[in-house]
């Protein structure tokens, strides 16, 4: 069954900052990361910007981001049992599979389904293997095709790897978060696999933009990242980006007033903007500046 082929698709969209990788080394890294302090100035917590998808032996880290590591005293991340391949897929497999879907080339408008089938193609898919896959699942499943990069090198795992042993606790969990997209309406879900369809193709133009974005912490791109494309779609960018952050933000200053500082590590694009955490936390009465 095609379902059982997947690896964990969790993060596979645009949300933060995915890409092609850069060609070669990076020698000026400087991935997003803010220090969130309170009224009377302490240092409350941190906010890093993740990627979820990365080629091998990319130098992303830094020894500020080293010692904001060392100095939290616990570590917020969107899933954190991404190791657990089977319980992700399962869920994934559990929320994809319906059964007497539309012919997936009639599930995007005519324009679209020239470039739908060629990167089925390139997937080695056929269009026959998602009779029985929602849309929602076949835009995730398809975001992957032209990624030459690995949740393995992600810098979220890597994270996680670096608290093994320490506090960790997630903001929604796999099923949650794979909710959201199971819970769009069909016309959404329509929309986003035309907007992966769209997004593969212009990729080619420049594969390497959004990436080098994150890697340099450009903030002015990932903001335009949040606000075209996919999510230039107002419903997709709502259910997506802007009402996940809403829901984040109550947990995240219920965390703060806490004791324990925490480093919050989501996708970059969670971060950035006026809907961004980073806005949201400063709406709420802190100061948050960036260290890089």
């Amino acid at each position: 069954m095609i379902l059982r082929r997947l690896l964990p698709l969790i993060g596979a969209l645009a949300l933060a900052a995915c890409g092609q990788q850069p060609q070669g080394e990076w020698s000026d890294a400087s991935p997003i990361l803010y220090e969130v302090t309170g009224e009377d100035g302490s240092v409350e917590g941190w906010l890093f910007g993740t990627i979820h998808s990365l080629r091998g032996g990319v130098q992303w880290r830094t020894d500020e981001l080293d010692s904001v590591i060392d100095r939290a005293d616990l570590l917020v991340v969107e899933i954190a049992a991404l190791d657990d391949n089977a319980a992700i897929g399962k869920v994934f497999a559990d929320l994809a599979g319906s059964p007497d879907q539309t012919e997936i080339g009639m599930r995007v408008g005519s324009e679209h389904r020239p470039d739908l089938f060629a990167l089925i193609e390139r997937g080695g898919y056929s269009p026959g293997d998602f009779a029985g896959i929602e849309t929602w699942a076949v835009a995730l499943m398809l975001a992957q095709v032209d990624d030459d990069g690995s949740s393995w090198h992600g810098a979220d795992r890597a994270l996680l790897a670096d608290f093994k042993g320490r506090e960790i606790r997630e903001l929604e969990g796999a099923e949650r978060q794979l909710g959201i997209f199971d819970q769009l309406a069909e016309q959404d879900q329509s929309d986003l696999l035309s907007g992966v369809v769209v997004e593969a193709k212009k990729r080619g133009e420049d594969p390497d933009r959004l990436r080098r974005a994150w890697l340099a912490g450009d903030e002015d791109e990932l903001v335009a990242a949040t606000q075209t494309g996919i999510l230039a779609d107002r419903d997709l960018r709502q259910a997506l980006l802007v009402g996940r952050n809403l829901d984040w933000v109550a947990q995240l200053d219920a965390m703060l007033k806490q004791k324990r500082r925490p480093l919050i590590g989501v996708g970059a694009a969670h971060l950035v903007g006026p809907d961004g955490l980073a806005a949201l936390l400063e709406q709420r009465g802190y100061a948050v500046h960036r260290l890089q």
